[in-house]
């Protein structure tokens, strides 16, 4: 077997890979073998079909089989020995000849590659990058604050029914004519949020009601999400199809949501029990909550900025005929070329800024340690938790959370390009110049 290297030009290169009968004939023989002790050919007994019967059924596939195996395989050895940097895999070229299994005994693949570029990135201070910090002003404050406080709110009792309040009512499943349906459904202290109606006329009748009032809904037009539905019914989805449309709704209780004052009982929920005794302490806390989540989003806006004046600067070009159609190849069908074409320009630009990445991270030797992913894991799974109002997790439980996720290799992987680029964006942040600029929220969101 032997393979050639011919570059086509500095990003692509062509890959021949010749084999010879010598290369493939042993491994054949021994399959054809190996297959005879076992086929169960029809008029034969099992293992006893003439080696020439087996050879003529199965000769040409097996060889086909063992010679793809051994191009894959010499193929992948020859880009690790040669330690080849393409972009890709390799692909068939256009200019393969045509394969004859009956007749050729010797072979000839061709394959195209796409090669990585090589540029130089060369940062300083001259090379000015916009970091925007956003002013907390009284609206983000405002909303923040009123986010807690609708998010730990509670129902009362409220003597007539608004656009947005809650009814509990009792429903009983009439007939066409508005009487009770003989064992039809009845439920008790049914909740009927009036803003989640679908229908108008249908909410037109809840808005205003008092306890007391009876009225009849149709539940198909009020509540058409079939899973909204049999839930407020308390039924399977797959039977509603056998329920009536028109019940009848008397109602029991008429609430409003209140928000949540601002006392230690909303403290406790928001920061757990004991950790903020005052309101002073409260907006404190919810400032710096404000000031990690804004800087969240000005990290952002300068990986978005930092990527364009990166990727201008390096100025360096991809085999871009290659890449559209391993990009075409790759997905089998379920994009067409014209798709591939006009979403390529995005593509582009995010492989360019990970070569990028991938370079910085080698020159200044940067990598993401075992204890780092770990570490990573259980921060996300405490995250996760407090979402859900959940701050006082066990050590134990978040360890066991975060070994699970590492387990699975792509979200390892995603951790780990993740904290990677983490670091990068940190070195770069240091090489270059901030150019910083103070700016409003609504000037920032206009970016």
């Amino acid at each position: 077997m032997n393979i050639l290297h011919e570059n086509v030009d500095g990003l692509n290169a062509l890959l021949k890979v010749s084999v010879v009968k010598a290369d493939y004939q042993a491994k054949v023989e021994q399959m054809l073998k190996d297959y005879r002790k076992k086929a169960a050919i029809k008029g034969f007994r099992p293992g006893k079909a003439p080696e020439g019967l087996i050879s003529k059924l199965y000769r040409l596939p097996m060889t086909a089989e063992e010679v793809n195996k051994l191009v894959s395989e010499s193929i992948s050895n020859y880009l690790f020995e040669q330690k080849l940097n393409i972009l890709g895999e390799p692909m068939p070229s256009e200019s393969q000849p045509k394969i004859d299994w009956e007749t050729q005994e010797d072979f000839e693949f061709v394959f195209d590659m796409g090669l990585m570029p090589e540029f130089e990135l060369k940062l300083s201070k001259r090379d000015k990058v916009p970091y925007y910090t956003i002013a907390i002003d009284d609206k983000i404050r405002e909303l923040y604050l009123d986010s807690h406080q609708r998010r730990h709110g509670t129902y009362v009792p409220v003597e007539v029914a608004g656009d947005n309040d809650l009814l509990k009512v009792t429903l009983t499943e009439l007939n066409s004519d508005e009487s009770p349906r003989e064992g039809g459904i009845n439920v008790d202290s049914a909740s009927v949020g009036i803003g989640l109606v679908g229908d108008e006329a249908e909410k037109a009748k809840l808005v205003g009601a008092k306890v007391g009032d009876v009225f009849v809904i149709d539940v198909t037009k009020a509540f058409p999400n079939e899973t909204d539905r049999a839930a407020l019914l308390r039924v399977n989805k797959t039977n509603l199809g056998s329920v009536a449309p028109l019940f009848q709704a008397t109602v029991t209780e008429t609430m409003t949501y209140q928000k949540g004052e601002l006392t230690q009982e909303l403290f406790d929920k928001v920061y757990g029990e004991g950790n903020v005794t005052s309101e002073k302490e409260f907006i404190a806390r919810v400032e710096e909550e404000i000031k990690a989540n804004l800087q969240r989003e000005s990290d952002f806006r300068f990986l978005v900025d930092l990527k364009d004046k990166l990727v201008d600067k390096a100025k360096f070009e991809l085999p871009k005929e290659f890449l559209m159609r391993w990009l075409l190849a790759i997905n089998e069908g379920k994009v067409t070329r014209e798709q591939v074409e006009e979403e390529f320009p995005l593509f582009e630009k995010d492989l360019k800024w990970q070569l990028i990445r991938d370079k910085v991270s080698k020159e200044q030797e940067l990598a993401v340690t075992d204890a780092e992913l770990a570490e990573f894991a259980k921060t996300y799974a405490r995250d996760q938790f407090a979402a859900y109002g959940l701050r006082e997790i066990p050590e134990e439980y978040l360890v066991r959370y975060a070994e699970d996720m590492l387990k699975k290799d792509d979200e390892r992987r995603k951790i780990r390009e993740r904290l990677l680029e983490d670091k990068v964006v940190a070195w770069i942040k240091e090489a270059v110049k901030l150019d910083e600029k103070e700016i409003s929220a609504d000037e920032f969101n206009a970016l």
